[in-house]
């Protein structure tokens, strides 16, 4: 893995398996949000430590447009073995784009992996016994992909609507009925996707027929995207460690 503090530390089995963490340099509601100090450390240092700590990946790699996250990336004991194109590294650019130009050009390189995961850069709660639990998953149940989700917290079928300012229940049927009455609804965690390779090449997309899915806590779940969920995070995160609970 190059001159870092992990360039000696070898995976305990999974081989042919890669752990890719997208970190592009630009972010406009939180300027260098990947590499932004979360309770000490930059924020992306908790994803790659994960990684390591799962014990289930050949190479643990971080895709970024940006010299600074890569270094940051590096210290930590990441490989950024080439930096992410243009092409990939505008807001518009989708995550699984992204993945598929990482597993090419390791493919250039004489490298290929049959399964891969890629682990957000802001997923500071993420443990490696959630990623270990996903990967046996994906391999048990012939799944392509597995994602985390996580219920949402109140039900959707009750959900409202404004037109011209007048409020109204989109679906009326569920006027009446008790919140514990209606079955859950689900929505995607935002920490991790694991994925057979040759199926994310295939499809081109994570969200494929065959996918399988665990369900997390909403305690360990937050999605950041402004500063307010950046706080809401931190709390979160200090929560978990003052009552000294392993993330599950």
């Amino acid at each position: 893995m190059g001159s870092n503090k992990r360039s000696n530390r070898a995976p305990t089995k999974g081989a042919g398996v890669i752990a890719i963490i997208p970190a592009r340099g630009g972010s406009k509601r939180i300027p260098r949000k990947n590499i932004k100090s979360f309770m000490g450390k930059p924020i992306i240092e908790y994803s790659i430590d994960v990684a390591f700590d799962a014990k289930c990946f050949d190479t643990v790699m971080v895709s970024t447009d940006d010299c600074v996250t890569a270094n940051v990336a590096k210290k930590a004991g990441a490989e950024v073995p080439f930096m992410r194109s243009k092409k990939n590294s505008s807001d518009k650019a989708t995550i699984a784009s992204a993945v598929i130009e990482v597993i090419r050009e390791y493919k250039k390189r004489g490298e290929e992996f049959e399964y891969l995961c890629v682990i957000l850069a802001t997923a500071p709660m993420l443990s490696a016994s959630i990623i270990k639990r996903a990967f046996k998953l994906l391999q048990q149940k012939s799944f392509d992909t597995v994602v985390p989700i996580v219920e949402f917290d109140y039900p959707v079928q009750r959900r409202l609507q404004v037109i011209d300012g007048l409020v109204s229940m989109v679906e009326k049927e569920n006027e009446n009925k008790r919140s514990q009455d209606l079955p859950p609804f689900y929505h995607d965690a935002g920490m991790f996707v694991w994925a057979k390779t040759d199926a994310l090449l295939k499809n081109g997309t994570f969200f494929v027929k065959k996918m399988g899915a665990v369900v997390l806590p909403g305690a360990i779940v937050q999605d950041i995207d402004d500063e307010d969920d950046w706080k809401i995070a931190e709390a979160k995160f200090q929560a978990i460690k003052k009552a000294k609970n392993r993330i599950p």
